[in-house]
């Protein structure tokens, strides 16, 4: 399902190079049980994992139609048959995509096909505690830089620097975009997002006035995101891997650099208590707490 993360761009991006067109030749539609009646939910983060090897699987499968007939026509061997740059060729011999696809339709090859494709490698036996539940790790560094107000427990986000690992990137400006998204979901989880219960056990930070999600005045204006451009060692779809969710726990680096400016005032020799999320009253909390020598040494 996409829902804002980029899923049809990449899906798109991944029909569009194994038929060798360009992408505004893919329509990508919106999931639905009459077309695909057992796909997975969008979620964990496997979005293009899943679906970007399931369009895959059904490319090739029509690929292989496609080439064998293309094989036919011009007495080529099918293996020898490239899709690339909106032509399809072998052996000297050329043809328009769009004009291969017309040749085949009224031959009666088949241009429709199904794709499949589940997560190989994994397995978890619940019972011992032991298996492989993950096809892969991403891996991730952030640095933040915080300034505290002392006095009022109020503080900034003034410079963020990551490094992420997304394996092969499928499209750097999306994968740059989940990861800025999820560590400043990630900051909002550890710093304002504080849930509140009356003495009934009722919810009461229930609307964006006393539920405090992030906003953009929040963005740090030094935000600074690279990509770890290395292949992931696993078959992924073209060796890429997952960005959705990874980077949110990027953010716990503003929890700690607030927790060290904090600890910067017993010079680092007191561990704040600072529990999370961070919200500038536990913050001025915790600032008192050492200021009055209290906290852990």
């Amino acid at each position: 399902t996409e829902m804002g993360q980029g899923l049809h761009t990449k899906i798109g991006q991944i029909v569009a190079h194994e038929f060798g067109v360009t992408l505004d030749n893919i329509e990508v539609t919106a999931t639905r049980t009459d077309k695909v009646p057992n796909t997975s939910p969008t979620a964990a983060s496997s979005g293009t994992d899943l679906n970007g090897k399931a369009a895959q699987n059904a490319c090739i499968t029509s690929k292989e139609r496609l080439a064998a007939f293309f094989a036919e026509q011009f007495n080529v061997p099918a293996e020898d048959v490239i899709f690339a740059a909106g032509q399809v060729s072998a052996g000297g011999h050329h043809l328009p995509f769009t004009q291969l696809i017309q040749n085949a339709y009224m031959a009666r090859i088949s241009l429709s096909a199904t794709g499949y494709y589940r997560t190989p490698k994994i397995y978890y036996d619940r019972e011992t505690g032991s298996g492989r539940p993950f096809f892969y790790f991403a891996n991730g560094a952030a640095v933040s830089e915080v300034s505290v107000d002392t006095l009022t427990g109020e503080y900034t986000l003034d410079k963020v620097d990551i490094l992420h690992d997304v394996g092969t990137s499928l499209n750097p400006a999306i994968d740059r975009g989940q990861i800025e998204g999820g560590f400043i979901q990630g900051m909002g989880w550890l710093t304002t997002e504080d849930l509140r219960w009356d003495d009934s056990g009722r919810l009461i930070s229930n609307n964006m006035a006393t539920y405090k999600i992030p906003a953009i005045g929040d963005t740090p204006a030094h935000f600074n995101v690279a990509l770890f451009d290395r292949p992931n060692a696993e078959d992924s779809i073209y060796h890429s891997k997952a960005v959705g969710e990874p980077p949110f726990m990027l953010a716990i680096s503003v929890w700690c650099a607030i927790k060290d400016a904090i600890a910067s005032l017993a010079d680092y020799k007191v561990d704040p208590d600072l529990p999370a999320p961070a919200t500038p009253e536990k913050v001025l909390m915790a600032i008192n707490a050492i200021q009055n020598g209290g906290g852990e040494q």
